[in-house]
């Protein structure tokens, strides 16, 4: 697996009007946090080893270090500090909105009240659009491989909750290889039906086929990460002609070993066949990075011209759970964006 590596981002992509769809809060979570969330409940950790955790080779050890991460969030004001601290990143990075997956599947299984979770959460968020400015929708993820039981448990709270004005969508992450698109087809359909928005990681570890799951029994609005559409040019063919918008990661799919160099990434093929694509950090504080970078290795290594680099923050805006009416408040930021760009 190789390295992403020291990035320099400029003073454009930093200024760039941009939104996140593909952000877990928990994987926003710094080895500095988990110290200091262990310390509040009476625990010393060594900082060198939880840096230690965060290095991984593959897939499996990732979910592994996500899940000893959640370990630590115990209290509603765990995740008030998490929250807080991640929209306070975004606006540093000039994200004006973004769609957060809050791991439900992973609190329930800890055992945590994830109503009381729910207000630690939304104290940050609501602290943190006062502070930054800074626009936070929340999907509910349930974690597929433990089964599509767990997943309606998550579905129904994001249903209950769904009232709060700041949830809009349910999702499902985890292991792909341990439990297909087909388990979740009455889960998807309930959330449907209960006025929720549909999301999915699909094609991260396996191939083409479960995007094809995710769009057809699922009927997913966005796939996260679509890493293998590329083996099936059948499905490349429908996503361009469906424009179902592609949540990108690019350092994501290299450090869980789901590519195993930078420059094999299909991010540049995907925009020059014409597919809605977008580019998001995934699990920033594991994977050392954030948006602003993200967009600079699209330049850096795969050529996008800063036009291009525009076109991706617009599709981020264009491809939100937003109402039209705010995708378009968004879309005039556009107008500030000097025309004289270099590296056009």
């Amino acid at each position: 697996m190789e390295k992403t590596g020291e990035v320099q981002v400029d003073s454009f992509i930093r200024a760039l009007p941009k939104a996140e769809l593909h952000l877990h809060l928990e994987g926003t979570i710094e080895p500095e946090t988990v110290v200091e969330l262990a310390r509040n409940h009476g625990r010393d950790l060594d900082i060198e080893e939880v840096r230690k955790l965060y290095c991984y080779t593959d897939f499996n050890r990732f979910i592994l270090c996500f899940r000893t991460i959640t370990e630590h969030l115990v209290t509603p004001d765990d995740y008030e500090l998490i929250t807080y601290r991640l929209m306070q990143r975004l606006a540093q990075q000039n994200v004006r909105h973004a769609e957060v997956y809050i791991s439900v599947g992973t609190c329930i299984w800890w055992g945590r009240d994830f109503d009381e979770v729910f207000e630690g959460v939304e104290r940050g968020r609501q602290r943190g659009e006062r502070e930054f400015g800074v626009s936070v929708l929340w999907i509910f993820d349930a974690v597929r491989h433990f089964g599509p039981e767990a997943a309606m448990r998550v579905t129904e709270r994001a249903i209950a909750l769904r009232e709060r004005g700041s949830v809009v969508a349910i999702g499902i992450g985890g292991d792909e290889r341990r439990a297909g698109p087909e388990l979740f087809t009455d889960v998807y359909a309930y959330a449907a039906a209960n006025g929720l928005r549909l999301t999915c990681h699909a094609g991260e570890t396996t191939g083409p086929g479960s995007v094809w799951g995710a769009l057809n029994l699922l009927g997913t609005e966005r796939i996260g990460h679509g890493l293998n559409s590329y083996n099936d040019p059948e499905l490349v063919r429908h996503l361009r002609e469906t424009q179902v918008p592609i949540e990108i990661s690019i350092t994501s799919n290299v450090r869980t070993g789901s590519i195993q160099r930078l420059d094999q990434h299909p991010v540049r093929r995907y925009f020059d066949q014409g597919l809605f694509i977008t580019l998001n950090t995934d699990d920033p504080g594991i994977f050392e990075t954030d948006l602003c970078r993200e967009y600079q290795l699209a330049r850096d290594v795969f050529g996008f011209t800063n036009d291009e680099l525009v076109q991706l923050a617009k599709n981020s805006f264009q491809a939100s759970f937003l109402p039209e009416s705010r995708k378009l408040e968004y879309l005039r930021l556009f107008d500030a964006v000097p025309m004289d760009r270099t590296n056009r």
